[in-house]
């Protein structure tokens, strides 16, 4: 795990160091254990490392593979990287290191734009060709890991954050309008290329692109998978599919204990960590750390689930570490959350795995994590109304959106409007495109591929490389993933969601944390906006450049001013912090 960044020239000029150089700042949470800059003509790569793999000087990256021809910045971790490197080394490859990192040069030589097929794995890479002055980019399935790009003249820059390319300077910091009507309405989620600044765009997942020494790009989709039923399986039982899910997340998690280093939980108390859990444990993971974080209750809401946690932590005896956040930490904290957001993430969870990461990273350097598992399995509550939907787009908007176009256009001045219900639209395309049997799998598939890319996975990315830890997520291994696709919906929606893997987690876990109801990360001090929070809001809100950006229409501040409680998502998020959050981080990034 690591932060990379560089350039690409197609004008014949040497890319500059001083731009790496600040890139380079701009990323180091990621990477404290070292850095490295490799410039070859017209193109640079630059590399923040975190040792997890192969901790030896021989890893360090930039790599430069001098008898192929190739360099590569990395980010990320190729999970069966021993299993490949036996098959190169079968095929007369030879190495110098003994990390992943190599593995993946060795493998673009080999296999060109088919290796990343072959990998299991999270990752974010770049790849210069010597003799073609070919340049590879690539993102795994699922964009665990980010890859931001701007094309600034003849030139793209390219780096692991957003505030990475804008301290390189020469952005277009202006405002994407499409984006923006994103943010509101599409409960703020950002598909790419988009972002929320027209001058910088975002690899999609499961991409590989090529750009020549011309600058002609080619893109290749890599995976797709179809949600639909298998007519071969069509005879297996409720029992059968759980022994399926069960076997194939006991490989997710086994894969994703290689590493160098100790391997740790992060351990919310719900069933999908309580199970990562417990198959650690199993596996005979020693001296397993799991750590917890709890905020005040606030407006008679509770802030945390210890009871949860500390049952799961005693069952398996693992080394628990239960972290509380007073509200003044709290407050402390937001400066440098939203700081490590590449784009404004409205989700509360952030503060709590920024905060949870800054204790972790005292202790370990990768920890596994469970999210995915409701995008995956339908946890969430907006599945089961979609089962029997004949307008499933239509439906969806009404469960999963924060406000209608409509609503939208009541509270952004008139200038910041979106050409149409672009939101709507995308959603829309996504659902309705062929490969999705029922309207529940065209939602997973939507929430799976979409949402869970830039929400919850981009938010564990950016808070726990904030402070220098790996966070590794075996729900989202793409054979588990591809096995759940094709389960039918009605196993997936029993027992109020995630039945199939609840029948699993039966065999591991015990029973309470399985029959409760659904929990996330409760910060109750942001849902009721209120005191010092509050005061912190409305001064960015009325700042001399929030009035000059003038995003909001100042009638719907006021309101939301006046009466912070009163206006609630239905995804139970604060509209106010919501449009704050989006001045805060303009604020925080200089723009």
């Amino acid at each position: 795990m690591c932060g990379i960044c560089g350039e690409i020239r197609f004008d014949g000029v040497q890319p500059s160091p001083l731009v790496q150089a600040r890139m380079l700042e701009a990323i180091a949470p990621r990477g404290p254990d070292g850095s490295g800059m490799v410039i070859h003509a017209a193109t640079a790569l630059s590399h923040r490392r975190l040792s997890i793999i192969d901790l030896s000087p021989k890893a360090r990256q930039p790599m430069v593979d001098a008898e192929l021809g190739l360099t590569i910045a990395f980010n990320g971790c190729i999970y069966n990287y021993p299993e490949l490197r036996a098959e190169l080394s079968a095929m007369g490859y030879r190495f110098f290191s003994h990390g992943d990192t190599e593995v993946i040069l060795k493998a673009w030589h080999a296999w060109g734009t088919a290796c990343v097929e072959r990998f299991h794995g999270m990752f974010a890479f770049v790849i210069h060709e010597r003799d073609t002055n070919r340049v590879v980019m690539a993102r795994d399935r699922f964009g665990i890991k980010p890859l931001y790009l701007a094309r600034i003249g003849r030139s793209i820059r390219f780096a692991s954050t957003l505030p990475a390319l804008v301290k390189g300077g020469d952005i277009d910091t202006s405002i994407d309008r499409a984006a923006l009507h994103h943010y509101m309405s599409f409960h703020a989620v950002v598909p790419p290329p988009r972002t929320i600044l027209n001058g910088v765009k975002k690899l999609p997942p499961a991409t590989i692109r090529v750009i020549d020494a011309d600058g002609s790009e080619t893109d290749s989709l890599y995976w797709n998978p179809p949600h639909r039923r298998d007519p071969a399986l069509a005879h297996l039982s409720r029992e059968e599919w759980r022994d399926r899910v069960l076997h194939a997340l006991r490989t997710a998690v086994r894969r994703r204990m290689v590493a160098d280093v100790p391997v740790g939980v992060l351990l919310s108390g719900g069933v999908d960590s309580s199970l990562i859990t417990g198959l650690l444990a199993e596996e005979g993971q020693q001296d397993l750390m799991t750590f917890s974080v709890g905020f005040e209750e606030a407006n008679g809401e509770k802030g945390d689930e210890f009871v949860y946690s500390d049952l799961i932590a005693k069952h398996f005896g693992t080394d628990h570490h239960r972290i509380f956040v007073p509200s003044s930490q709290l407050m402390e904290a937001l400066p440098g959350v939203i700081g490590a957001m590449s784009e404004p993430m409205v989700s509360y969870d952030n503060v709590g795995f920024y905060l949870l990461a800054k204790e972790v990273s005292k202790h370990i350097r990768v920890v596994q994590s469970g999210q995915g598992a409701d995008e995956v399995f339908a946890g969430y509550h907006w599945y089961p109304p979609l089962q029997d939907s004949r307008d499933v787009a239509g439906d969806y908007a009404k469960v999963f959106f924060d406000r209608s176009h409509a609503v939208l256009a009541s509270q952004l001045n008139p200038d910041w409007m979106a050409d149409g219900d672009v939101s709507r639209d995308l959603v829309a395309a996504h659902l309705l495109a062929p490969g999705a049997e029922t309207p529940v799998d065209a939602a997973l598939r939507l929430d799976s591929q979409v949402m869970l890319v830039d929400d919850p996975v981009k938010r564990v990315d950016n808070m726990t490389m904030a402070w220098g830890l790996e966070a590794r997520v075996p729900f989202l291994d793409h054979e588990l993933v591809e096995l759940a696709a094709t389960i039918p919906p009605d196993l997936k929606l029993a027992d109020g969601g995630k039945g199939v893997l609840k029948d699993a987690a039966r065999l591991v876990v015990p029973h309470e944390v399985i029959d409760r109801k659904k929990g996330y990360f409760p910060v109750p001090q942001l849902k009721y906006v209120d005191g010092p929070y509050l005061d912190m809001v409305r001064d960015a809100l009325t700042s001399q450049a929030a009035r000059e950006r003038g995003l909001f229409r100042n009638d719907y501040l006021q309101r939301l001013f006046a009466d912070p409680t009163g206006h609630i998502t239905p995804l139970q998020g604060s509209e106010l912090w919501q449009v704050g959050l989006m001045e805060l981080w303009l604020q925080k990034q200089g723009v």
